[in-house]
């Protein structure tokens, strides 16, 4: 089975969670699925509550900013 890196993704579940974008109880699935997972092509199988609540919360820390943003330039070019 491939390991996932998980600190990130525990990192971020734990920000949803002092945010209070989470429940205590949504973080805890959420976090089990995960580890359970194994594979991010698993992740996508998390049923879809847990899944809506996912992307809710990944919407309102506008986790996706940084795909959005224009490349940095470099000093050299």
């Amino acid at each position: 089975m491939t390991t996932l890196c998980k600190e990130p993704t525990v990192q971020t579940l734990d920000d949803m969670l002092s945010r209070q974008l989470l429940t205590p109880d949504q973080h805890a699935a959420i976090g089990a699925w995960i580890r359970q997972a194994g594979t991010p092509e698993a992740i996508l199988q998390m049923p879809p509550p847990l899944w809506r609540t996912l992307a809710l919360a990944s919407l309102l820390m506008n986790l996706d900013a940084d795909l959005t943003q224009p490349a940095l330039m470099s000093a050299g070019d």
